[in-house]
């Protein structure tokens, strides 16, 4: 059976989308050190990142943006992240193991895998392609909004980066549904 692996980064953030990302490995070709992609370094990481793409049957890498997280919450825009990176594979797989408890609404015969990325090695694949891609969107938006602190906290909710949108304010990466975010939009409409 043609399984796929499928996790999303991004969830816990302020600022910047969702990534999810698909992946189909080749029992032909392995990969040594797939695991979570928090478990691993960077380097390790952008390592495996490039691995992956080469020796994966099929892989995907998917988001659902700022605007739709606000529209739809952040379960709903990071299903439909998972569910676009799973559409988007070029092999559709005849069965989807995601990490997490929940599933999205799709036709794929699907599996939810608490813990996952730890223990399913497509889903580690994913995770790491996903994280890779998010973590390298925030480094460069760092430049885009210098000060906030994006290429260092991801956009996290990090002492820094609250220092930053009380000093700064909000941009248009931020997460407007997110109380933290929220609560300095209220504070600005007092002065």
């Amino acid at each position: 059976m043609l399984g796929a692996g499928c996790d999303e980064v991004g969830r816990g953030p302020l600022a910047g989308d969702v990534v999810a990302a698909a992946v189909i490995l080749d029992p032909e070709n392995p990969i040594a050190g797939l695991d979570d992609s928090k478990k691993l370094t960077e380097k390790k990481r952008e390592q495996l990142f490039t691995e992956i793409q080469l020796k994966a049957k099929s892989w995907c890498i998917a988001r659902a943006s700022v605007a739709e997280i606000d529209k739809v919450n952040i379960l709903q825009a990071s299903l439909l992240a998972m569910t676009r990176a799973v559409q988007g594979l070029h092999i559709q797989p005849e069965h989807v193991l995601v990490d997490g408890n929940k599933l999205p609404k799709w036709h794929y015969p699907a599996e939810a895998v608490v813990k996952g990325d730890s223990r399913v090695a497509a889903i580690s694949a994913a995770s790491i392609l996903a994280k890779v891609t998010r973590d390298r969107e925030m480094v460069a938006l760092d430049k885009t909004y210098p000060g906030y602190g994006f290429a260092d906290h991801k956009g996290y909710p990090t002492k820094v980066h609250m220092d930053a949108l009380d000093k700064l304010g909000i941009t248009p990466i931020h997460r407007t549904s997110y109380a933290p975010v929220r609560a300095k939009i209220e504070q600005m409409k007092l002065f």
